[in-house]
């Protein structure tokens, strides 16, 4: 059996996912198809709480079901580590989440996360990345099974 990739989704990807669709819809479909794993914390859904309130102005309903679908979905992670290395905070709790969770991937759109690369062996991707990667893996795994 093929270990299920862990990823760190930033809460830029779940509010494109949401609003808009697109690549970041596509993420969202391999976490609901269990071919990834996402994790979260406590913190990071702080964020995209308030986000959806304050920017996109989400009812109570709404965000009711955003919150239950993360909580049945995701897998949450109590981060032991501060890490500061980027000027914004938040981004910090993302990279602080997948050092926990040991995520191979940190799936975002933010400039400043995607401007690392990597750290701590952990892959900061763009959406377009992550499902050009999770093609190749899904071909490569075909390839595998037909052997």
């Amino acid at each position: 059996m093929v270990a299920r990739l862990k990823v760190v989704l930033d809460s830029n990807i779940i509010i494109s996912a949401l609003i808009y669709g697109g690549k970041p819809q596509k993420i969202i479909d391999l976490v609901l198809e269990e071919k990834i794993i996402a994790y979260t914390s406590q913190i990071l859904i702080a964020e995209l709480v308030d986000i959806l309130i304050k920017k996109f102005h989400f009812t109570a309903e709404r965000l009711q079901e955003t919150e239950k679908y993360i909580n049945e979905e995701w897998l949450f992670t109590l981060p032991k580590v501060s890490i500061n290395i980027l000027k914004d905070i938040p981004d910090n709790r993302v990279l602080e989440a997948a050092v926990q969770s040991g995520s191979q991937y940190i799936i975002t759109g933010d400039k400043a996360l995607l401007n690392l690369k990597n750290y701590k062996k952990i892959q900061i991707v763009s959406p377009a990345e992550f499902v050009k990667l999770d093609t190749k893996e899904a071909k490569n795994t075909k390839r595998l099974k037909e052997s």
